[in-house]
């Protein structure tokens, strides 16, 4: 098994890609050790010490270190634990990831399916290519509410991301939105 390496965005995030599905159907974010316990994979991937957050992606894992550790150290772990991973058999979830936005409230539906839309054709895409998602949260008295994660979580680009780009993107499509405001 080859699995090839991508830098992001976020030099703390490395993006992994085995050559082979990981999730499929939507995305899993899992920012620390305790929230992996429905996925055998980041279950792995935490047991090497400096790993700090783990998203997996459709053909992607993306692996978020530890501040004092260093990729050229960490790097052949991880491939081991993900090699490890694929070798076992294990699936990368025991249950199905979550539904990738929350629902829309009903007064806002139809601006709301016009935001999601869009992230989904224009703004999942190019972030799944740095290695993360974005998921959509809600939308009230104009301001969007999205949250980060994978790579673009703590990625110090993503403010510029969601103010610059995902902002200008829905405030020129959908005239309703004039802010866009990360959740943590």
């Amino acid at each position: 098994m080859f699995i090839q390496t991508e830098e992001t965005p976020n030099p703390a995030t490395l993006k992994f890609l085995p050559g082979s599905e990981v999730l499929a159907e939507g995305t899993a974010d899992f920012p620390n050790r305790e929230s992996a316990d429905t996925s055998p994979l980041a279950m792995r991937l935490f047991t090497v010490p400096e790993v700090t957050a783990v998203f997996l992606g459709s053909d992607f894992v993306t692996v978020t270190k530890a501040p004092e550790a260093e990729w050229q150290v960490l790097k052949p772990a991880v491939l081991g634990a993900i090699m490890e991973h694929y070798t076992s058999g294990d699936l990368a979830m025991r249950e199905a990831a979550g539904p990738a936005h929350a629902a829309g409230d009903g007064e806002n539906q139809e601006v709301v399916a016009q935001i999601v839309e869009l992230l989904d054709t224009r703004v999942r895409p190019a972030v799944a290519m740095d290695g993360g998602d974005i998921v959509f949260h809600g939308f009230e008295d104009g301001v969007v509410f999205l949250t980060m994660q994978g790579a673009c979580a703590g990625c110090p680009s993503s403010t510029a991301t969601l103010k610059m780009g995902i902002e200008n993107l829905l405030r020129h499509y959908v005239p309703e939105v004039e802010e866009v405001q990360a959740v943590a």
